[in-house]
């Protein structure tokens, strides 16, 4: 691996945007007096920032120019906003031999592509979608490698059907990476003595390990470049985003940064470590009580951070986008810093001489290279801010619970409208997406969805991770099923739920297929267990049902859930998977068996749930936990066959759409006479 530790800027400029014919020094000289913007060229940077991050439902990108600007200063910055945001990213099959032509100048015989940003999220910003660029592929997960006689996509079974549609036709082969892993395609196409690119900012610390030795072994060459040879070639590429960064009251974190601060360095010092560098922005968001708007649906602000044993932090993140009061709300143990010092700081660690804890399944691979040319010594582990943000206290949890009854009247009020129009015959797919981000738009402390809605009808909802398009989008009427799968982001928690819900009249086999799945869903919802018990070891729990008829879901049952910050969380989680980490009081997760037939129609029905302690123990007991439902919506009655539950299952239903009706009715406004007849109509007895 070659000199690749020296590109330390990853996050583009301003300079990348193009100016355009917008008068900018006019609007800047609108400005009021004392803002911090000099001039037009400024105010423009900064607004291409704001353009380049997710829309903003609280409009707080408005304190990151001035405060208090008036309505027609901020409807004229708005338009420019509009007019600044980066377009759809529209399929071009030139680009491959492009790329196969700036490989071929750099002396590079291949490259790989991975779907990640420097973080390695879920979600990304718009200037890291480059394997969306290349390939048309437009999935959460997923990785290219092109050389000059192969052009392949790598993808799992969620985006198969995805992949062929969007990349094949731009040249690419799609592989299962299941079927035909990474590695095993690299020994047939990989020659001797050829030079295989990355850009190490987009790999993990793992991915780096594991590829190198292949390489290896193969009498080949993994080299890292200090400048990604996509980034040449994309010359309309989006900057980075300046998405407001706000702090996140205490009212709803429920413990102060310095709080946190202390008791990461506490674990730090008590295991011997000097510092630790974080590179996951949802643990720093979580550590200094901020939140932000960088990448869609998650409320993140993409930043770096190395905490010392001392409890000091320095943080990496462009001050532009630091409302003045998250400014004000960093104290003086916190130093804010240019992303581009990131690599000096981490050349400091070694001359402090402190060893340094590293998520390696989570840094990216410049991180450790740097870290090593500095000399550090390095402790593997995991992100130390994991299990103490995944473990939510007693305000996070109160918030959770609220935030759940808020989300249950919009899930209400959906179900209660595709009740009404699905059996017309005249709705859609993108119609049923646009209902339920509108009834959750309606509710307080809302600030956007947790993720894309999926909403399948028939075969499409069997396909796990389906998105609805234009190209895909199937009109839901009789007979079939239709799966949504949608949550909401809340100042004072996250949600995640998933219905299935009959349109028409249901087959047996729906009915028979709906039930076994809800035996396996109240299985884990009424399970307690000894603590030190870990997700995998509860998972069979939602499989057993389905196991006895030979069948089976090729998804996890649930994975963590943040407060007001990623859906998706770990490190607890309920799979099949091998998991050491034990589940803890505190930790939500969701609780998801599902059940796909494939083209013909899917069934999954999901709750979020919190560890407790158990309650009402035996004297002799050992110490146990169980799990509190969170999520409040009815289950479909008209799918469930009632021979098929025992007594204590129809007992829990009952008893869960009795909360229901509660939780909800008191809830609904007086003239909504028809949703609450429908409501005690969904939410009677089984019996």
């Amino acid at each position: 691996m070659t000199g690749w530790t020296e590109g330390d800027d990853m996050w583009g400029g301003a300079a990348a945007v193009p100016r355009t014919a917008l008068d900018m020094d006019a609007l800047a000289a609108d400005l009021p007096r004392g803002t911090h913007l000099r001039d037009g060229a400024e105010l423009y940077a900064l607004l291409a920032g704001i353009a380049a991050a997710p829309h903003d439902p609280s409009c707080a990108w408005v304190d990151l120019v001035a405060p208090d600007l008036p309505d027609d200063l901020v409807a004229r910055l708005a338009a420019v906003i509009e007019a600044l945001r980066p377009p759809p990213l529209a399929p071009d099959p030139g680009r491959l031999d492009r790329l196969r032509g700036e490989l071929a100048r750099r002396g590079l015989d291949g490259f790989v592509v991975p779907r990640a940003d420097e973080h390695q999220g879920e979600y990304v910003p718009a200037q890291a979608e480059r394997l969306a660029w290349l390939t048309g592929f437009t999935g959460s997960a997923g990785y290219a490698v092109v050389t000059q006689r192969h052009a392949v996509l790598f993808v799992d079974g969620r985006y198969t059907l995805q992949a062929d549609a969007q990349a094949r036709p731009l040249g690419f082969e799609v592989c299962h990476q299941a079927t035909t892993p990474f590695d095993q395609w690299l020994t047939e196409a990989l020659e001797p003595r050829q030079r295989l690119g990355f850009d190490p900012w987009l790999h993990t610390v793992s991915w780096l390990e594991k590829t190198r030795k292949t390489c290896e072994d193969l009498g080949a060459e993994l080299v890292g470049v200090t400048d990604n040879p996509i980034d040449a070639l994309w010359t309309d590429r989006p900057i980075a985003p300046l998405g407001a960064v706000l702090p996140h009251p205490v009212d709803y974190a429920g413990e102060p940064s310095a709080a946190k601060r202390a008791r990461i360095a506490d674990l730090l010092a008590k295991e011997g470590d000097g510092a630790a560098v974080l590179t996951a922005p949802d643990a720093i968001a979580w550590l200094l009580n901020l939140r932000g708007g960088d990448v869609p649906h998650t409320p993140l602000p993409l930043g770096f951070a190395v905490i010392e044993a001392s409890g000091r932090v320095d943080l990496f993140m462009d001050g532009r986008k630091l409302t003045p009061a998250a400014w004000s709300h960093l104290d003086n143990a916190v130093t804010l810093n240019p992303p581009d010092e990131l690599g000096a700081r981490l050349d400091a660690l070694g001359e402090q001489g402190l060893r340094v804890r590293l998520d390696a399944g989570v840094a990216n691979a410049w991180v450790l290279e740097r870290l090593h040319r500095a000399g550090v010594a390095i402790r593997r582990d995991s992100d130390v801010c994991a299990l103490p943000k995944a473990c939510k206290n007693a305000t996070e949890l109160e918030g959770a619970r609220t935030c759940h009854r808020r989300d249950a009247l919009a899930m209400c009020r959906f179900l209660h409208w595709v009740s009404v129009e699905a059996p017309r015959g005249r709705l859609t797919e993108l119609d049923v997406i646009a209902e339920i981000e509108r009834q959750r738009s309606r509710c307080p402390l809302s600030r956007g969805v947790s993720f894309d809605t999926i909403a399948g009808f028939g075969p499409n909802g069997a396909v796990v991770h389906y998105r609805a398009s234009p190209a895909t989008n199937r009109v839901v009427a009789p007979d079939g099923l239709l799966l949504v799968d949608s949550g909401g982001q809340y100042l004072d928690g996250t949600t995640d739920i998933t219905r299935t819900v009959a349109v028409g009249q249901p087959s047996a086999a729906m009915r028979r297929h709906f039930t076994l799945v809800l035996k396996g869903h109240i299985a884990v919802a009424t399970a307690r267990f000894p603590e030190g018990t870990t997700g995998s070891q509860l998972d069979p729990l939602a499989r057993q049902f389905l196991w006895r008829q030979g069948l089976d879901f090729d998804h996890g049952t649930g994975h963590g859930v943040g407060s007001y910050l990623s859906v998706h969380e770990g490190p607890q989680r309920l799979s099949k998977a091998p998991n050491a980490v034990a589940l803890r009081p505190g930790m939500v997760l969701s609780n998801e068996p599902g059940y796909y037939a494939d083209g013909a129609y899917g069934i999954r029905i999901e709750n979020l749930i919190a560890v407790q302690p158990s309650r009402e123990l035996p004297p002799d007991a050992r110490p146990s936990l169980e799990f509190e439902t969170l999520s409040f919506a009815p289950i479909d009655r008209t799918l469930i066959d009632a021979a098929l539950l025992t007594p204590p299952e129809v007992a829990w239903l009952d008893a869960y759409h009795a909360a229901v009706w509660e939780k909800v009715s008191e809830q609904i406004d007086p003239a909504e006479t028809a949703l609450r007849d429908w409501l005690l109509a969904a939410t009677a007895p089984l019996g």
